[in-house]
């Protein structure tokens, strides 16, 4: 196996060069837990450990290697253990707000070429959580792909009305129905997937994330469960994030449900889904235009037309100033660590002196 076959082009052999260590080799992450790694190279699969001046100079969790990443490595212990001296940069990411009041980011997954968002045809069908999920791939320069699951509980009437809400909700976005249980769509589905580049799944529990990696795979790799029947909730079944290769040679990463999907200045990828809203803006009389009473409001103007939703101004709304307020609080958290950093170094400081 080379490393082109696990995702590593001429834009990493790049950023590899200019890290000024030709004596470390590069390996993928391709499954993280706590602080232990596996990571794989051009021969094959080990396993991997920080290293401490790595873990000491990262400033926060997000420095630290995740799923995608590549790495630069030492190889120890007859092959069998890789020590990782540094984070490659990465290209594309997928992060989050991590869980919780705590305002911190939580990286999810990096170097993607395509986000695959998966719902299911049932109860978890959202047009307002496909947006959110479309901002935060956005926001990580990541192609968003729109897979439709179970579409063997419903018939095909209300299949093409979900595509119309779709279409009507102005969400740019390939849209992709299947069934596990029946097979239908499922030629579509692999027809996205191409040798050599990074896909990456998100969705809710329940919703066939498992169920799909196994049918791409040709064969029962991994556990799945069926959801509850009260409610139609998934139980969780993949419990920590792992990049798997296909057959035909693409790369994917399956992750866990999220219940939580904060994001953190995420402007990029708000203005980028919502690029209807985005167009709209630059029609406006004011350019500082509010949106809310001005005269000669393109949006307004759009709204009392019918042309654009109420529903997708307020998602759009409330997107930006989640996210705004986010990246607020994390840059107040961050100063904070910093003259936290700066004290300690400075009591070191003194106390060595005495």
């Amino acid at each position: 196996m080379e490393l082109s076959d696990l995702g590593f082009d001429e834009w990493f052999r790049l950023k590899r060069d200019e890290s000024g260590t030709p004596e470390c080799g590069v390996a993928r992450v391709t499954a993280v837990d706590r602080e232990r790694y596996l990571v794989r190279n051009e021969a094959g699969e080990l396993s991997g450990e920080a290293a401490g001046h790595l873990l000491f100079s990262a400033g926060s969790s997000d420095d630290l290697p995740c799923v995608g990443d590549w790495v630069l490595v030492h190889i120890h212990n007859s092959g069998t253990l890789a020590i990782i001296h540094g984070v490659i940069p990465r290209r594309t990411f997928f992060r989050r707000k991590t869980a919780g009041k705590t305002v911190n980011t939580q990286m999810i997954a990096a170097n993607i070429d395509t986000a695959l968002i998966i719902q299911s045809c049932d109860q978890d069908f959202n047009i307002r959580r496909l947006e959110r999920y479309m901002v935060m791939a956005n926001d990580g320069g990541i192609e968003p792909v729109f897979l439709l699951s179970k579409t063997d509980l419903i018939d095909a009437e209300a299949l093409e009305r979900i595509k119309s809400q779709i279409k009507q909700a102005h969400i740019g976005i390939r849209v992709v129905p299947f069934s596990n249980r029946t097979g239908s769509g499922m030629d579509e589905v692999k027809s996205v997937f191409q040798r050599g580049r990074t896909y990456c799944l998100l969705g809710s529990s329940g919703v066939g994330k498992t169920t799909l990696l196994n049918r791409l795979m040709g064969h029962e790799a991994f556990e799945t469960k069926d959801v509850r029947g009260k409610d139609g909730k998934g139980r969780h079944t993949t419990a920590r994030r792992q990049l798997t290769m296909l057959d035909n040679g693409a790369l994917l990463i399956d992750t866990p449900g999220m219940r939580e999907l904060g994001i953190i200045d995420a402007g990029d990828g708000i203005e980028r889904s919502f690029s209807d809203i985005h167009e709209l803006s630059g029609r406006c009389r004011f350019s500082d235009c509010t949106h809310t009473n001005e005269p000669g409001c393109a949006v307004l103007a759009a709204i009392q037309a019918g042309t654009l939703s109420s529903e997708r101004f307020n998602s759009y709304l409330k997107l930006a100033k989640e996210s705004e307020y986010h990246r607020m609080s994390y840059a107040e958290k961050r100063r904070k660590d910093r003259e936290f950093g700066r004290m300690v170094k400075s009591v070191m400081k003194h106390k060595k002196k005495a």
